[in-house]
């Protein structure tokens, strides 16, 4: 079975790894182009692009497949991809987390499958393992599914579910749905090598969208209750990154749990080598692991020995 694979990040580079391991034929990646990325912001190829260039594999690296693109640079692009995609010998797309939306014209080419990291159709969209752990969901999996034009709406062909752990960060929870979708993806095709798979439309109830993360709501308000706060610091775990400022000083706070205590919010009841607690709008917030502009990651410990929380309030 020959499949062209389209996706950008670690998560989509995960899968195309168990693909070729499987012994599946790769003859065309698709990923988006490099992007400014490290302290020097030198262009860098996607993890995908990487692992595509390690095996010998041809990268196309369109703006967009749009090929009614306003700009004319994008649709010539569009156009040159999607005559590549014409000519290329292959009999699936499989596509995950790749970043630009597949027209028309591309899903009609071959038959398109996507690796989703949620149980759709709960958290369809852009950022779900973020999201699931911000809202508290007990669980989360991957959907492998068919794709069309909405927006993850497609026919689901197998799905596989695990506990989000009270200590899952979006780290750490990517890293075992990026698996779970690599061995899964890997199955699916060897079952549609012997024959179509079963195609369950998603059901019409329970759909929630997993809105893209801004930095913007990375910042926490102490305000809201602090278990609450405390999926958010799991959820922007690494990135972007919870934080509050304190005397002046933006801290990034990498790892938090709730705690007893009671005050204004913001303001910090205790600090010792177990953490520093800071009063919510509902109980307190213990922050373990800091993080001072240009500094280092921290426990609360070490943190301490290099900065005081003596009568601050965090805004």
């Amino acid at each position: 079975m020959k499949v062209v694979f389209a996706g950008t990040p670690e998560f989509a580079a995960v899968a195309l790894r168990e693909l070729l391991a499987a012994g599946f034929v790769v003859p065309l990646v698709l990923t988006q182009p490099d992007r400014p990325a490290g302290r020097g912001m030198q262009l860098q190829a996607s993890a995908v692009k990487q692992v595509a260039l390690a095996h010998d594999i041809e990268v196309l690296q369109p703006l967009s497949l749009r090929m009614d693109a306003k700009d004319p640079q994008r649709a010539e692009e569009a156009r040159a991809a999607h005559a590549r995609l014409l000519a290329t010998d292959y009999d699936v797309m499989v596509v995950a987390a790749y970043g630009l939306i597949l027209p028309r014209a591309t899903l009609d080419i071959k038959p398109c499958i996507n690796i989703h990291g949620s149980l759709l159709p709960r958290w369809r969209g852009a950022a779900p393992i973020h999201r699931a752990i911000e809202s508290g969901d007990p669980e989360t999996g991957v959907t492998i599914m068919e794709m069309e034009e909405g927006l993850d709406t497609g026919p689901m062909l197998s799905m596989q579910r695990i506990a989000i752990e009270d200590r899952d960060t979006t780290g750490s929870l990517h890293d075992k749905l990026a698996a779970l979708g690599g061995r899964m993806i890997v199955d699916a095709l060897r079952r549609m090598a012997a024959g179509p798979l079963d195609a369950v439309p998603q059901p019409e109830q329970g759909v929630t969208y997993a809105a893209k993360i801004s930095k913007e709501e990375a910042k926490l308000d102490f305000s809201l209750p602090a278990v609450q706060l405390a999926r958010k610091v799991r959820a922007f775990n690494p990135f972007p990154g919870a934080h509050g400022q304190a005397g002046g000083v933006t801290v990034k706070i990498w790892n938090a749990e709730p705690a007893d205590g009671q005050g204004t919010p913001g303001q910090v009841l205790a600090a010792d080598a177990q953490g520093i607690v800071v009063a919510c709008g509902e109980g307190a917030l213990r922050l373990t692991e800091l993080q001072k502009p240009g500094g280092k990651r921290l426990a609360a410990a070490e943190f301490l020995k290099g900065f005081s929380f003596e009568g601050l309030v965090f805004e």
